[in-house]
Formats: C-alpha cells, structure tokens, sequence
C-alpha cells in the first residue's frame, strides 16, 4: 500500500491559482453558517464549497465562494472526509466555527465557453415559446420560479399600450377643436362682413356683435391649446424616454437573467454526469483531479448571480418609479386636459348668454329667392324627360316668382335655430 499514492492523478487546476486562509463564522440560530458542501471521498481528493446562501452568516462574512476549498474545520483536517462528515464537523462546534480554506482565483472570462454561449441563445428562444413547444422541440432550460417580474413587464406594456392610445386620443382631440376654432373664425368675418352691408342698424349691430363673439371663442379655443398642448409633451417624456430606459435596463437584465440560467444548466449537466458515472462506478478524470471545471462554472455562477440579483433590483426599482409617476402623472395630466376644455366651453357659454341679439328686422329685395340655373338643361331623348322639359320652358316663359315677397320682409331668427 506504499504505492498507493502513485494511482492519484495529479490536480489539474486548469491554470487557476490557489491561495490559503483561515475565517471564524458566527452560527446562526439554526446552528448552520449556510454553505453547501460537493466532493470528497471516495471520487474527489478535496472538499470545496457549491454554494453560498443568501441571508446566511457565511453570505454576510462574505469570504468564502463558490469552488473554494475546505481543508480544515477547527484545525481538523478533512482530508479524506466525505461532505456528509465534514457538514456534521461544522455542525458538532458550538457558536461559531474557524474554516482553513484554499481561495479559489478563477477568471470568469475562462468560464464563458461557447457551451455558455449556446445555451444563452437557447434561453432567448425559450423565452418566447409555451413550455409544451420547447418540450416537444427536446429543448431542456432552466427557469425561475415564481418570478413576480414577469407580470410586472406585462404591467410595463398594458401602461405603455395606455399611454400610446392617450397620446394618440389627446392629439386628435386637439386637433379636432383646432379645426372647431378656425370654423369659429370663419363664422366671425361671415357674419362681421353681413354686418356691414346690413343697412338695417339694429341688424347690423347684431350680426357685428355675433361674428365678434365668434371671433373671441376662437381666441378662447386658441389659448386654451397653448395651455393645454404642454400635456402631450409631458405624456410623451413618460412614453418616449421612461419607458424606453426602462426597457434598456430590462434589455440588460435579461442578458444577465439568461447567463446565469445557462451556467445553472451547465452545474446541472455536470452533476448529472457525474451522478452517471457514478452509477455505472466508472471513474472521471475531472472529478479525479480536483473537479475544477465544476469549481469554475460554480464561481461563475455564483458572479453572474450576484450581477442579476443587482439588475433585478434595478429593474424592480425603476417600474416601481414608473408605477407611481403613472398613478400620479396621469390623473393629473388628465385633468388638466379637462378643465382646460371645460373653462374654453364655459367661456364660450357666458360670452354668448351675454346678450340677446336676436330676432332682427332685414330688408330683402323682390328677388333675394328667385334662383338661377348656373348652366343650360340638358335635353333628354326620353319623352318622360322631354314631359319635363316643356315644364320647365312653361315655368320660365310665365315668369312667376317662387315666392312673391313684398318690398320689406321680416325676417325672424330664433335663437335655438342658429
């Protein structure tokens, strides 16, 4: 057995340093520090660490990693220890427990292989189908749990479609009582030019006020774009820039969401080959020199947790910004859009109960409803429409008037007929 020693394979650290050290953990009241412990006799010379939990007295000291290595445990060695003995070990010592470690310095540039690569596109194309189609398509895939983001981005897009209709609604709307003012306008010179060829002064004083009153709402319609108008370009900071650095963050999020999911699967990938090797007792050379390929993708995974963890509160962060200015902006916003359209009509309404104008007397002449053809009648072949043409010759060679109309007519104006 003196040669026993000569049947190890030597530990293939795959250019990674190691350096050694020593921390004290407090225990928690559950009599744990909160580590996870992988290797160990009979397959693997060392012990090391999978996994470091949050919340945890070994989290908060925050020296030990994932992939470093345990050699001792109150100056015990563990050396040729199975994790199951090393875990009772830390859990045999009272308040607190001293770890000899060897430090693990990986680059996580070297943990980034095409195999991550991969499997990251893989997870964006997953992203966007139904679990039945990637399990018939054979596609495996890590996923999260009870990820309450996921509604909160759908959140994200109901607001954003609500937003986009809102500023579509509000621009037609002003664009609609524009179009209303320049009618107002319109109204006012038509009936400012019958007012002055009115000869009547009573009618003619009338028809001036009435096109003044219109001419006013339409300056009443015009300031109350210029007051209103600065709401679109508040909705459209929240639609056109909060949003879209929301979005940018998410974009981000979702880089590191999707390369930590993948070194997740890889972690589960190399357990289940380990677990069938183990199965059939055949012996595996990484596991054999160390396992450090596993100690790799398990610091990596650990860093690109850290790095979603960090961009998910990001995230959570900026939509919870965006939720309030959305329950505050909008009611606000909106409201200012309809009291502006209510004082515009208000004025409108006063200006116009101001005075009665009507009815008026006007002078009309013999021949204000006697109307011209603008063209020559066309004959017809038919004789029903040769019937009508004799018709209408027998109406103008007898010359009567449609309406036989004295030299001063009044005439009556209600104001609900306006």
């Amino acid at each position: 057995m003196e040669f026993e020693d000569d049947f190890f394979f030597e530990e293939d650290k795959m250019g990674m340093t190691i350096t050694s050290g020593n921390v004290v953990i407090q225990k928690d009241s559950s009599n744990l520090i909160g580590i996870s412990i992988g290797g160990g006799a009979p397959l693997c010379p060392c012990l090391y660490i999978v996994q470091v939990f949050d919340n945890t007295p070994a989290a908060a000291e925050g020296t030990l990693q994932s992939g470093d290595e345990l050699v001792a445990v109150n100056g015990a060695s563990v050396k040729g220890k199975t994790k199951v003995e090393v875990a009772k070990m830390i859990q045999a010592c009272d308040g607190q427990v001293s770890i000899n470690y060897n430090k693990l310095h990986a680059d996580p540039r070297q943990g980034r292989s095409l195999d991550i690569a991969l499997k990251k596109v893989k997870h964006r194309l997953v992203e966007g189908m139904g679990s039945a189609t990637a399990d018939a398509l054979g596609l495996s895939r890590a996923i999260l749990c009870n990820d309450a983001l996921v509604q909160r981005l759908a959140a994200l897009q109901r607001t954003e479609n609500l937003y986009r209709g809102l500023v579509a609604h509000a621009k037609a709307t002003l664009r609609a009582f524009f179009d209303l003012t320049q009618v107002y306008k319109a109204f006012g010179d038509a009936f400012a030019a019958i007012g002055v060829r009115e000869p009547q002064p009573r009618a003619s004083e009338a028809f001036r006020q009435f096109g003044e009153q219109h001419r006013q709402m339409e300056k009443f319609g015009v300031a109350m774009l210029k007051a209103v108008k600065p709401i679109l370009s508040d909705l459209g900071t929240y639609l056109h820039k909060a949003i879209p650095d929301t979005r940018l963050t998410i974009s981000k999020y979702a880089d590191a969401k999707f390369e930590y999911l993948s070194y997740c699967l890889k972690v589960k990938e190399l357990d289940d080959e380990e677990q069938s090797y183990a199965a059939l007792q055949e012996p595996l050379y990484r596991v054999e020199t160390g396992n450090y390929e596993y100690r790799l993708v398990l610091r990596c995974r650990q860093e690109a947790r850290s790095r979603f963890a960090k961009l998910r509160s990001d995230v959570l962060v900026k939509l919870e910004l965006l939720d309030n200015k959305h329950v505050q902006d909008v009611v606000w916003q909106l409201q200012k859009f309809a009291s502006g359209l209510a004082k515009c009509h208000a004025e409108s309404r006063d200006l116009l109960s101001e005075s009665t104008l009507f009815p008026v007397e006007v002078d009309l002449s013999r021949s204000a409803f006697q109307y011209k053809t603008t063209g020559p009648l066309q004959s017809s072949v038919d004789s029903e429409d040769g019937d009508d043409e004799e018709d209408v010759k027998t109406n103008e060679n007898d010359e009567t008037p449609m309406l036989d109309i004295q030299e001063s007519v009044l005439l009556s104006t209600e104001p609900n007929q306006l």
